[in-house]
């Protein structure tokens, strides 16, 4: 692909402006140019057309079926994003929030703001929720540090170690770690799940919480989960939810129903808005009674029919400037009042059902990671494929020649060779058997020509990196 730079025609223009008709309003001579800046000249259709060609060597969920386990790269429904361009919403300078005799023009918005973190709490079984972590990690941090303002409050100084389990998102033991907490790793069951006796194996007096995923990152549903938080509770310790998994159960169980005190919400996997690419992003932050007055603020509380912002008395302080990333919030109250409760169930019905449907496909192709129902996605180990020289990596490559993303792989670090696929609910049912087509034809020619798989992909405009030197040279073209 030419840099358009390299398509320039000395003499080509793409428009002529006219003369300038307004008066000079020169910058200052040390702020101009000595001379022109050396731009392409290439005529409009040159620009368009290479632009255009660009983005089509793109991937995304607008184009292409994203199979990402553990991400939920889904499809988000584009009046979310005509709701949040409302001038209403989308030309509202945030500053206005900043002053009480501005309030009055900040009603809409507060209402919203108000409104979605009441749909939240509901929607999880929490007491509040609290949209302004700007990130699912930020809700981690917001969680960690209201577990922290709780042993505070009640004078347990000596309960500083939270536990995660082995099969956790790398930003659980992170998060703690930033929020002060020394952080202890509980295995897994070797059929995925956790068992209650490795919890009380790791329990001690200076345990403050347990992070979990449920389903968790192996894709399966927690089956003691209730009795977790029970045990938890009996040593004064709290129970953390890691709503990156939420879409799995929506409509179906509530985390606060299960025991849980405080979680995140990951607004930009479930609730229709952005996910990738560094934002923006948004991890409102649920709690249940015993830590509802720690949380961030100011709040926006109603009085009578107005509303207004609130400090709660012992609030962990603020988190983020305003509201957190408002757009994000105005995209996922759209999209909850969009769906209502029935479509809110169908999120979760056919989450499910999509990631059982690729399982059932391919159980016979590929080794199952595990021998449980899966939830949201399946896991499987392509340890077997590795003996005849393939790997997970060199299947998600081949993947990419078929026109596919890759699923992850290598994730969680618990299963070997892993190969984690997330369908979401979002895809139907002839896009997921063209994939699963695609993945049985790769596992057919695994058997007959695995040499062939270390080029992979051929027909990408990147082919295969080197990718030990890519991370070891970050500035030299690896290919």
């Amino acid at each position: 692909m030419q840099l358009i730079y390299e398509k320039s025609v000395q003499g080509r223009r793409a428009i002529t402006l006219d003369p300038l008709d307004v008066p000079d309003a020169s910058l200052p001579r040390e702020l101009c140019r000595e001379k022109a800046a050396e731009l392409p000249e290439v005529a409009e259709i040159d620009v368009i057309r290479h632009f255009t060609n660009l983005s089509r060597r793109n991937f995304g969920v607008d184009s292409h079926f994203y199979p990402l386990g553990s991400c939920t790269m889904k499809y988000n429904p584009k009046i979310a994003e005509a709701v949040a361009a409302l001038p209403g919403f989308g030309q509202l300078h945030p500053q206005l929030s900043s002053s009480e005799a501005y309030w009055p023009l900040c009603q809409g918005a507060f209402e919203l703001l108000y409104e979605t973190e009441k749909w939240l709490a509901e929607i999880a079984g929490m007491k509040q929720t609290c949209l302004q972590p700007i990130a699912g990690a930020h809700g981690e941090l917001a969680g960690t540090l209201l577990i922290a303002a709780y042993h505070r409050e009640r004078g347990h100084a000596h309960k500083d170690t939270i536990l995660i389990p082995d099969s956790a998102h790398g930003t659980n033991p992170a998060s703690a770690a930033i929020a002060g907490f020394k952080v202890v790793e509980v295995p897994s069951h070797e059929d995925g799940t956790m068992r209650l006796d490795s919890v009380k194996a790791a329990m001690t007096e200076n345990i403050a919480g347990l992070m979990m995923t449920c389903p968790n990152t192996h894709g399966l549903f927690e089956p003691v989960v209730a009795e977790i938080a029970e045990y938890l509770h009996q040593h004064d310790a709290l129970l953390y939810y890691d709503g990156a998994n939420l879409n799995a159960i929506i409509g179906k169980a509530r985390p606060g129903d299960l025991g849980f005190d405080v979680m995140h919400y990951n607004l930009h996997k479930t609730f229709a808005t952005p996910h990738g690419m560094g934002g923006p992003g948004s991890g409102p932050v649920g709690v249940g009674e015993r830590l509802e007055k720690f949380l961030p603020g100011p709040r926006v509380v109603k009085r009578g029919e107005t509303f207004a912002l609130e400090m709660p008395e012992k609030s962990i302080g603020r988190l983020s400037q305003f509201f957190g990333n408002f757009g994000m919030a105005v995209r996922a109250y759209a999209y909850m009042r969009h769906l209502g409760k029935d479509g809110l169930r169908e999120v979760g019905e056919n989450a499910v059902l999509n990631a059982n449907y690729i399982f059932a496909r391919l159980k016979d192709a590929y080794t199952p990671a595990f021998d449980l129902p899966f939830m949201h996605e399946c896991i499987f180990t392509a340890a077997p494929e590795a003996k005849k020289g393939v790997r997970a990596l060199d299947i998600a490559k081949a993947l990419l020649d078929y026109g596919y993303h890759a699923p992850t792989v290598y994730f969680p670090l618990t299963v070997k060779e892993s190969i984690m696929i997330e369908p979401t609910e979002t895809e139907s049912r002839e896009t997921l058997d063209a994939f699963c087509d695609a993945m049985l034809e790769i596992a057919k020619k695994i058997e007959t020509d695995p040499d062939s798989f270390h080029d992979a992909p051929t027909t990408t405009p990147v082919g295969r990196l080197d990718e030990v030197r890519a991370a070891r040279q970050l500035n030299c073209a690896c290919l």
